[in-house]
């Protein structure tokens, strides 16, 4: 219906013009003209809702649309005194609420009025500045902040270092925030967090508003237990469970922990605070150990703790019809040597295990002193743990051949007594401080106060004994002993048993080549096997000798003149005679019937000697002597050894 009005107002006045023209000419030139109307404003503009400021003087209009409104194609809405309103070239008749314009640049609408006379209106549309501020998003090193309002929170990672923080963000503002005037430029300026920032967002339309950042760095969450352990055994953490297996034996009622913990404070078991290497526990139970984190959380560890059955699973003594066996660790091997002409096929074993119930033999229980085998082959015992591991044992039987040799020279009570040293005169230690001598020590019928040894030399229980109480040498530690039966018994003895050893039924069946060995000059190399050996001359080792034989086994070396072995610079290098094939010291014996026996500096020697009432036993500096020094009249020793 405007449109119509708009449209059918001008024709009307431009109709009218026409029939007033033709009145005059028709009606002659007296007749008065009829003036038409001039008005040609426009009285109101409007584009979107938004009013346009006219100046009628100046003939402008001017607009501000919001933000944001695109211009090109934008229709006003207008009311005019005038009759036609154009705009543009050419010329585009503008119909209100209607016609669409571009108004990136001013437009110019011409009204003109129904006397035909025109106003020229131009009108300027500016689109408003942005009015947005705001920070939309906000992180620091990748933890988003929390915006509500101008406020923004951001919570850091425990441990994080808020002193130079680079923060990533959205801003609707123009240009870039800023802090105290800073610029703040997104992912590139570093701030120090420890107190608030307050980011100033400006908007193109020069308003603003201030942002608040407030960061807080989280408590700590750790709450682990990372190592676990109890009486030096380590714990088996897996998750929140930790297993510990204690040594068979272990009792567990009472056991103290020592842990690492990352939470805060100490761990708790049912409210009781747990220190480490401190706190007892009863473990017959699980524990339940509650760790909290600085933060808050917690969690709990169960600690189980185990008992390991019995690993023990040795035989720890081994014989067979009383003879013992050599029982070889790390090897799990026995070895027994049964007397010559033992009958091995059924021999019935006494041992002593360690492991949970019986050993066996192929399978067949073994019952100590019950089970017999045959030994003729090595038999080997698989002894059994209680924990279920097992280990075997081989146990290999040799029958000693049968004793080589003349008759062993009974010592009496000289061994039964164990006397290493024996004399008549005297007994003397040039250097107690070195001696070491494992036996007694016997004098008679001289003094106690002839024996010049310390006690300090005797080892173990070995005592002094002596006829009378006269000994007394510094460092008495109560090893003399006044025995004077005793020990005249053990002289006596000796008599009876050098005479034994010198009898000239000893050497029985002896031929030529024991006799006079190498004229009694006896170079390194040379070898005895069992059986006497007899010399009329002095008799001199001047290097290593052997005795080869048998455990059984016995020498008996008959020396008319004096026995000798000569010095060396040290014992493992100085002269020995050396025993081998499992030959033993107690079953050689040298007679000697001259002035002197004498075992030279750093000399190794073995077996028993027996000398005549007139000769000396002298052994030198250093000299070790494996056997027994029973001399007729006195011994000397330096610093020496002597043992059975």
């Amino acid at each position: 219906m405007n449109r119509i009005q708009f449209i059918s107002k001008p024709l009307t006045w431009f109709v009218a013009v026409l029939l007033a023209a033709f009145v005059a000419g028709c009606g002659g030139g007296g007749d008065t003209a009829t003036v038409l109307n001039s008005d040609k404003a426009i009285t109101s503009f409007t584009i979107g809702g938004t009013v346009g400021v006219i100046n009628q003087t100046a003939k402008t209009i001017a607009l501000t649309v919001p933000n944001g409104t695109v211009v090109t194609a934008l229709v006003p809405t207008f009311t005019t005194t005038g009759g036609v309103v154009t705009a543009g070239t050419p010329a585009v008749v503008q119909i209100s609420s209607t016609t669409a314009n571009n108004f990136t640049t001013p437009k110019v609408y011409v009204v003109t009025a129904a006397d035909s006379t025109t106003a020229t209106y131009t009108v300027t549309v500016v689109v408003a500045a942005s009015g947005a501020k705001a920070i939309t998003t906000y992180s620091l090193a990748g933890v988003s902040g929390v915006i509500t309002g101008t406020s923004i929170s951001v919570t850091m990672p425990f441990g994080t270092n808020v002193t130079a923080l680079v923060a990533t963000f959205s801003s609707t503002g123009a240009g870039v925030p800023t802090i105290g005037g800073v610029n703040q430029v997104t992912a590139a300026t570093p701030n120090n967090f420890t107190t608030p920032k307050a980011y100033l967002v400006t908007a193109a339309d020069g308003t603003s508003v201030t942002y608040t950042v407030t960061v807080a760095v989280a408590s700590n969450s750790a709450k682990a237990l990372t190592a676990y352990s109890l009486a030096g055994v380590n714990g088996t953490i897996t998750g929140t469970a930790i297993s510990v297996t204690m040594p068979f034996g272990t009792s567990v009622t009472a056991l103290v922990a020592t842990f690492t913990s990352t939470g805060a404070g100490a761990p708790t078991i049912a409210g009781v605070n747990q220190l480490s290497a401190s706190t007892v526990n009863n473990f017959t139970t699980p524990k339940a150990y509650l760790v909290t984190a600085a933060d808050g959380t917690s969690v709990t560890y169960t600690v189980t703790v185990a008992v390991a059955l019995n690993s023990a699973k040795a035989l720890t003594a081994f014989s067979l019809v009383g003879v013992n066996g050599v029982i070889t660790e790390p090897a799990h091997t026995i070895t027994v040597t049964m007397p010559s002409g033992t009958n091995v096929t059924a021999l019935v074993a006494t041992f002593t295990s360690t492991g949970a119930g019986v050993p066996t033999i192929g399978g067949v229980s073994q019952n100590s002193a019950t089970t017999p085998n045959n030994f003729t082959t090595p038999k080997a015992y698989l002894v059994t743990a209680a924990d279920g591991t097992s280990v075997t044992y081989t146990v290999t039987v040799t029958v000693a051949p049968a004793a080589s040799g003349p008759p062993a020279i009974n010592l009496l009570s000289i061994t039964t007594n164990n006397f290493v040293v024996l004399a008549t005169t005297g007994i003397s230690d040039a250097n107690p401080v070195l001696g070491l001598i494992t036996g007694n020590i016997g004098l008679s019928p001289a003094p106690g106060s002839a024996i010049t040894v310390a006690c300090s030399e005797m080892q173990g229980t070995s005592n002094i004994h002596a006829s009378d109480a006269t000994y007394a040498v510094v460092g008495f530690a109560g090893c003399a002993v006044p025995t004077s039966g005793l020990v005249a018994q053990a002289i006596l003895d000796l008599g009876t048993a050098y005479t034994a050893a010198s009898d000239p039924a000893t050497p029985a069946g002896v031929g030529a080549a024991n006799l006079n060995v190498l004229a009694g000059v006896l170079p390194a190399g040379t070898n005895f096997t069992p059986g006497t050996y007899t010399w009329g001359s002095n008799v001199n080792i001047n290097g290593d000798i052997t005795l080869t034989g048998g455990a059984s086994d016995v020498w008996v070396f008959q020396v008319s003149g004096n026995l000798a072995i000569a010095s060396g610079a040290d014992v493992p290098t100085g002269v020995k005679v050396v025993l081998v094939g499992g030959a033993v010291p107690s079953n050689v014996f040298w007679q000697v019937a001259g002035a002197s026996v004498t075992l030279g500096t750093y000399s190794t020697f073995n077996g028993n000697i027996l000398t005549s009432p007139s000769t000396l036993i002298a052994i030198q500096t250093g000299a070790v002597l494996h056997g027994r020094a029973l001399s007729g009249t006195a011994v000397t020793l330096d610093g020496s050894t002597v043992a059975p």
